[in-house]
C-alpha cells in the first residue's frame, strides 16, 4: 500500500511540472491574441457599415411607395448606425491602447473593453434585434402582398427565424467566446507585470 501512494505521489509530482514561460514569450502571444481581437473588431464594423450602404442603396435604388416600409427601413438604418458606432468606441478601446508602453493601463483599458462588450450583448443587443425585428416587420407590409403564398412565408420564416437563431444560440456562443478570450488575456497581463516586477 505504501509504495503504491509512493506512485501516485511521483505521478501527481510528474503531471503538475510548472511549465514557465518567459515574459517575452507571454508578450509576443499576447500581442498575437491583441492584433487579432483588433482586426474581428474592425472587420464587424466595416460589415455593419456594408449593411448600413446595403439597405441606404435599397432604399433610394426602389421606389416605395408605402409609409410602412420607408418607416421600416429607416429603422432598420438607425439601428445599424447605433450598433456601429457602439461597436467603434469598443475598438478604439483597444485600437488607442498600446500594451507594450505600459501593461497595467492596457489591463485596466481590456477590463472596460470587457465590460462593454457585456452590456454590448447583453442590453444593447435586444435594442438592435427589436429594431431590426421592427423594421423588417414595417418593410414586409409592402413586399409580401405581391409575393406568392410560398414566397411569403419563406421569408417571414428566413427573416424571423435567422433573428431567433442569432439572438440565442450565436449571440450566446459569441458572448461565451469573448469572456475566456478577454479574461485568458488580462490573465496573461496579470502574470507578464507580475514577471516584469519579480525581475526589477
Amino acid at each position: 500500500m505504501q509504495e503504491f501512494d509512493h506512485i501516485e505521489a511521483l505521478w501527481a509530482k510528474h503531471n503538475t511540472v510548472d511549465v514557465k514561460i518567459s515574459a517575452d514569450e507571454m508578450l509576443k502571444q499576447a500581442k498575437k491574441e491583441v492584433s487579432s481581437m483588433r482586426t474581428k473588431s474592425l472587420l464587424t464594423v466595416v460589415g455593419m457599415t456594408l449593411a448600413f450602404i446595403a439597405l441606404a442603396f435599397l432604399w433610394f435604388a426602389i421606389d416605395f411607395r408605402s409609409l410602412t416600409t420607408h418607416i421600416g427601413i429607416s429603422l432598420m438604418i438607425g439601428a445599424i448606425i447605433v450598433y456601429t458606432i457602439i461597436l467603434y468606441n469598443n475598438y478604439r478601446i483597444l485600437a488607442k491602447s498600446d500594451f507594450t508602453v505600459n501593461p497595467n493601463e492596457f489591463m485596466a483599458k481590456l477590463k472596460l473593453y470587457q465590460l462593454k462588450r457585456f452590456r454590448l450583448y447583453n442590453r444593447l443587443y435586444w435594442f438592435y434585434a427589436v429594431a431590426i425585428s421592427l423594421g423588417m416587420a414595417f418593410y414586409f407590409f409592402e413586399i409580401l402582398p405581391h409575393l406568392a403564398l410560398w414566397a411569403k412565408i419563406a421569408a417571414l420564416v428566413l427573416s424571423f427565424g435567422w433573428m431567433i437563431f442569432c439572438s440565442t444560440l450565436v449571440r450566446k456562443a459569441v458572448i461565451k467566446k469573448d469572456k475566456e478570450r478577454i479574461a485568458l488575456l488580462i490573465e496573461k497581463f496579470e502574470r507578464i507585470s507580475g514577471q516584469f516586477k519579480e525581475q526589477h
